[in-house]
């Protein structure tokens, strides 16, 4: 990545950072209803990769999937608006936290159950090999989903298929409140199983924008050559608990320092700072976001809720649901 490059990627990362976080502060004074599950300490692992796709390549993300849904296109404003169930969200107040999708970015979807749109990644692979597009497909899933059915099932379609699909670990090291380790026969429960599937996979910083960006862009790349899918597990870790409900007690006081000593944010700011990025400019990029996301709470305050008819839209492919009666 170029200096400026690594500056944008930095730029995007803090937008996320502070969105997160006034998801945060929304849901405590009582405006986000339902539960949400913040991406805080995740956001290189979808910035670096979603810089290095291309604008029609396919994400699918999990419930902890605002930071993915950010870097593909969406807005702050946009993201807050449909946690706080208001007509101009993201999915017109009918997703919330755990369903942002923007097809028109390639952003197909967060889902709420574990595992479940890893074959759909690859069904999209599957679809964009057919076609000839050149287009691939990425699933970000959190370790737990490594215990799941659907895990290996799609990891050994995509196998026997070569399937332009990206299979992206983002190992936190709690499968909610349980250390993966604990359950898991393998100390690296995703990159571990990859080799029975005859799948490449690497074990990566997902701390660092850099090293993800390089990572998935080479992964990318020989998909779309037709030699298949690859698996990447990102080692990160999340700044909330589990979900707003977890105070994350839990987790060993040494651990959570450790790990918040390797903020995604730090490490791109040491990586500025060893290009010559001038402390001003990147404080700028600061300024710059906390403005964007002030402004996109108080428009998504401001919004009008949904009206009640918006219920019945996009439910079939017509937009619609009346043809049915």
């Amino acid at each position: 990545m170029t200096p400026e490059e690594l500056l944008d990627a930095y730029a995007e990362m803090v937008l996320i950072r502070r969105t997160e976080r006034a998801a945060h502060d929304l849901f405590m004074s009582g405006l986000v209803k339902g539960t949400t599950h913040l991406a805080a300490g995740h956001e290189a692992v979808a910035v670096g990769a979603s810089g290095a796709l291309r604008p029609d390549d396919y994400v699918f993300a999990t419930y902890r999937g605002h930071h993915h849904a950010l870097a593909r296109g969406a807005t702050p404003e946009e993201c807050l608006a449909e946690l706080m169930s208001r007509s101009t969200g993201l999915c017109q107040a009918k997703g919330g936290s755990m369903h942002l999708t923007k097809a028109s970015s390639g952003m197909l979807g967060s889902y709420a159950i574990v595992g479940a749109h890893l074959p759909m990644a690859a069904g999209a692979a599957w679809s964009a090999k057919l076609r000839g597009s050149g287009q691939v497909a990425v699933a970000f899933f959190g370790d737990g989903a490594t215990n799941i059915g659907a895990f290996h099932e799609a990891l050994n379609l995509a196998a026997v298929w070569a399937l332009p699909v990206l299979f992206v670990c983002e190992n936190n090291l709690y499968m909610e409140y349980t250390p993966i380790e604990a359950v898991t026969a393998v100390p690296n429960p995703a990159a571990d199983r990859a080799a029975g599937y005859n799948m490449p996979a690497e074990i990566i910083d997902g701390n660092d924008v850099v090293v993800v960006h390089e990572t998935v862009a080479r992964a990318a790349e020989r998909a779309r050559k037709g030699e298949g899918p690859t698996l990447i597990e990102a080692q990160t870790y999340r700044h909330f608990g589990h979900s707003r409900a977890d105070p994350a007690k839990y987790r060993p006081a040494d651990e959570v320092e450790r790990w918040m000593k390797h903020d995604p944010l730090d490490v791109a700011r040491a990586r500025l700072e060893a290009l010559g990025v001038p402390p001003e400019t990147v404080a700028d990029r600061d300024r710059r976001a906390a403005a964007t996301v002030d402004a996109a709470i108080a428009a998504a305050k401001n919004a009008p809720e949904p009206e009640p008819a918006l219920a019945f839209t996009d439910v079939w492919a017509d937009g619609g649901a009346a043809w049915r009666t």
